[in-house]
């Protein structure tokens, strides 16, 4: 393996290292189009804009705090612990549980 063949893994590597520690980047900076597709496993049950019908209850348009205090009250198994959304939650972390949250209460959209 020549030596320019070892550098471009290396640096590939570090590069991914310095993203990894780096974390998540904060809810603000998340584009809208993350916070869509984060939404997806969602609007199977809840709909596209978050208005079901039924027996699901409907999350869009609701407060935004309401809304990031449930989510996370799911994911920390402080709410419902028998819920599909305790389950479902404990993917997400913080920023994109603030990022959802954000999503539906503007009714699912930017």
């Amino acid at each position: 393996m020549q030596p320019s063949s070892r550098v471009a893994p290396a640096l590939l590597s570090l590069a991914s290292l310095g993203l990894a520690l780096a974390g998540p980047a904060a809810a603000a900076e998340l584009p809208a189009t993350t916070a869509a597709v984060l939404a997806g496993g969602c609007v199977n049950c809840h709909g596209p804009d978050g208005r079901a019908q039924g027996a699901i209850p409907p999350i869009g348009g609701l407060d935004e705090g309401y809304l990031r205090a449930r989510l996370l009250a799911f994911r920390d198994g402080r709410d419902a612990p028998g819920s599909v959304m305790t389950r479902l939650m404990k993917g997400h972390d913080t920023d994109q549980i603030e990022a959802l949250a954000k999503w539906f209460a503007r009714g699912g959209t930017r």
